[in-house]
């Protein structure tokens, strides 16, 4: 007696997935019948996105954006805002990815879907060029480190048995190494990289980094398959093609892919 209730049941999922791939296709379409891939960032955030001096949006997660879209046959359009509601304007449909530096961690991929990962970070140990001392992290021990105190830079730093001095950010620590009130600082590989690209003469170096690395995504809603896919399949050939190491050559200096 419960077979034709069954029966009806597995119709009904059979449509809602039916239903589902549907849908899930449209956003894609709509991309493209609209001619522009709207993208959420930040624009206070070089080098990744920020305004030049004639208030043009710049940056490399800007150009990457508009490589993505090329590929995907449409123009980029950038929707500013802060980060803290950034990528809940996803949810929002403010836009259709947010393309911002977003860290691909397990809590947001509950929630969103990332591309493959498009940019590495590590957390590397920088000290004055000349410094025969420091030469890895268990260096530290009994050295001064300069670190904003509350990041996992500087808990490292702690671990590693440094004196903590404290700063407001990289650029701060920097200039304590440069000046030699401290002896070192781990900071995050891609901000020492643009730095030496600003800067290629300052006399700091690399001295050693971590084996893992922190990797960013293209972030997007969840049940968007094929807008993944294409997303996906558009930052394979801008890396195949010489696009993504221009840029990243442009910005950084290296290629940060991995």
């Amino acid at each position: 007696m419960k077979l034709v209730p069954t029966l009806l049941a597995a119709a009904a999922l059979a449509q809602l997935v039916t239903f589902g791939t549907a849908f899930a296709g449209e956003n894609l379409n709509a991309i493209k019948a609209a001619g522009a891939l709207k993208i959420g960032t930040e624009g206070t955030y070089a080098p990744f996105t920020y305004h030049d001096e004639s208030g043009k949006l710049v940056g490399f997660d800007v150009e990457i954006g508009e490589a993505v879209a090329q590929k995907l046959g449409v123009k980029a359009e950038f929707l500013e805002g802060k980060w803290d509601g950034l990528i809940a304007g996803l949810d929002a449909n403010r836009y259709d990815t947010v393309i911002n530096q977003v860290g691909i961690t397990d809590a947001r991929k509950q929630k969103y879907d990332f591309s493959e990962p498009y940019i590495a970070s590590k957390a590397v140990l920088i000290v004055k060029a000349d410094n025969a001392d420091i030469k890895d992290f268990p260096d530290l021990k009994g050295k001064k480190a300069a670190q904003s105190l509350t990041s996992n830079f500087g808990k490292l730093a702690q671990e590693s048995g440094a004196e903590l001095v404290g700063t407001d950010g990289f650029d701060q620590s920097i200039q304590l190494v440069l000046t030699g009130r401290a002896d070192a600082t781990i900071n995050d590989s891609l901000s020492f990289l643009d730095f030496k690209k600003k800067k290629a003469d300052a006399p700091v170096k690399i001295a050693a980094e971590q084996a893992n690395a922190d990797y960013s995504g293209i972030i997007i809603r969840k049940g968007e398959p094929e807008l993944l896919e294409a997303i996906n399949k558009a930052l394979a050939d801008i890396k195949a093609d010489g696009t993504y190491d221009a840029i990243s050559q442009k910005y950084f200096g290296a290629d940060v892919s991995k």
